[in-house]
């Protein structure tokens, strides 16, 4: 389990402007958080960071932006108005409700694992045999287990009736299956190829929680990879260690905090052949972040025969081939949360003071470099320098607040890698001093260097 509670991290990620309640002065909204100034930038990092290696840098990836709100016959074919539910369970004396799956793995430490796959039955006769109380009362007076739909309803037109009835997306692949025919055509790709979105999607949670690991608002980023029927198994292999790559290279992750799971027949999703669940080692304990689903030909079939088009790829052949398609779908929300885990660090250093640190690589740092005026007099030059680093596209800060060694314990919390500190010798001698984030050592280079030093170290 993460060395860090949750309580810890979430006071933390508020402290420095990461993340913030929602609608906190009309007093918050259950679950729903908003990013700030410094989060904000660290997400887009990350999502431009999953972009270019899943997209700019594949020869054979496309991207599509597609539209919250669709028509709902969609869903019906998706199957997400029929099967899209989480396993409903209430205490009858308290009237606390429960996603039944997660109240048996959470009390359970016997190796018992279910999904919202399990059969309400089975569900429903673990939880009475073993005598799982009411986390909130202790006592053990179960209603049924029943399904739940979790498609949030809005309605079109000024009546609100059945007719009208539009559903708010639960991901952001179903589009990506309805244009297909659209998109081969434009992008005259060969399969295998992919299609990748980053978007919001939305789910009635039943218990959101555990901070932004589950919302009922959430951000995805989803690849739907198209290949023959012949490829797929040894594709999806080698997909899953495409998204291990950019966990443990690109975003420098420890994969001693990371456990895979292959989910059981009886326990995959309505629409999967085979899943592979990458799990974190989050404070609340390990679980999912990032899915591989092989999905088969499920969506496509199911759209043919809801929509009665032809969806197909013409290879050059002149063969119409329905694609395999492979899913790795992760929560950008999700992966955000894992990662402050990952590298957020309170140190002990000699003096026995401490230091909070965020040992991000600069490729996700908010900002990547912070100007520091030693003494306000230096300020107006010191701003100078900023504005020619800023002028040049390049993230970074300026911070003339407080004691340097205070700007040093900002700038380390929030994961600044370099602090350019503008001294006395600066105007005379035309060096700055860098101070390096994870060792804290410092070294004085000649200011017409310091865009050389600069570029370095973004390569």
């Amino acid at each position: 389990m993460s060395k860090y509670s949750q309580e810890i991290i979430v006071n933390y990620l508020k402290t420095y402007g990461f993340v913030f309640p929602n609608s906190e002065i009309y007093g918050g909204l259950a679950n729903a958080w908003d990013y700030g100034p410094i989060g904000t930038l660290l997400k887009n990092n990350l999502k431009a960071l999953w972009w270019k290696e899943f997209v700019t840098k594949v020869p054979n990836a496309i991207g599509l932006d597609s539209t919250i709100i669709n028509n709902p016959r969609i869903y019906k074919a998706s199957g997400h108005i029929s099967n899209f539910n989480d396993p409903l369970i209430d205490c009858k004396s308290c009237k606390q409700r429960y996603r039944a799956d997660k109240l048996i793995n959470e009390s359970l430490k016997n190796g018992v694992k279910v999904s919202e796959a399990t059969p309400l039955k089975q569900l429903k006769e673990i939880i009475s045999s073993n005598h799982i109380k009411c986390p909130n009362c202790g006592k053990e007076t179960w209603t049924d287990v029943r399904q739940f739909n979790l498609m949030f309803k809005t309605f079109q037109g000024v009546l609100e009736d059945e007719n009208t009835t539009l559903y708010l997306r639960p991901e952001t692949c179903q589009n990506i299956f309805v244009d297909f025919m659209s998109i081969a055509r434009t992008s005259r790709l060969k399969l295998p190829f992919s299609v990748c979105q980053i978007g919001k999607s939305f789910r009635n949670e039943i218990t959101p929680g555990n901070f932004i690991f589950r919302t009922r608002e959430f951000e995805q980023a989803e690849m739907e990879y198209f290949t023959n029927p012949s490829d797929s198994l040894e594709e999806f292999d080698e997909l899953l260690e495409k998204v291990k790559m950019f966990l443990f290279n690109t975003l420098q992750m420890n994969e001693a905090n990371f456990k895979y799971y292959d989910v059981k027949k009886t326990e995959l999703a309505h629409y999967s052949k085979k899943t592979i669940d990458i799990e974190y080692d989050f404070p609340h304990g390990y679980s999912e972040l990032w899915g591989i689903a092989h999905r088969g030909q499920f969506d496509f079939l199911n759209h043919i025969e809801a929509s009665g088009k032809d969806i197909y790829y013409l290879d050059t052949n002149g063969a119409k081939i329905i694609p395999q398609v492979i899913e790795p779908s992760v929560g950008i929300d999700r992966l955000f949360y894992a990662i402050i885990c990952d590298k957020y660090e309170v140190e002990k250093l000699s003096d026995n003071e401490e230091r909070e640190v965020l040992h991000l690589p600069i490729s996700l740092s908010p900002y990547k470099f912070s100007v520091l005026p030693l003494n306000n007099k230096l300020n107006s030059e010191a701003y100078a320098l900023f504005l020619k680093i800023i002028g040049k596209g390049i993230s970074c800060s300026f911070d003339a607040s407080g004691s340097i060694g205070k700007r040093y314990r900002r700038q380390d919390a929030i994961g600044t890698p370099y602090c350019i500190t503008y001294d006395f010798d600066s105007g005379q001698k035309r060096t700055v001093t860098i101070r390096e984030r994870d060792s804290m050592k410092q070294e004085t280079i000649n200011i017409e260097e310091l865009f050389n030093f600069i570029n370095v170290k973004l390569m």
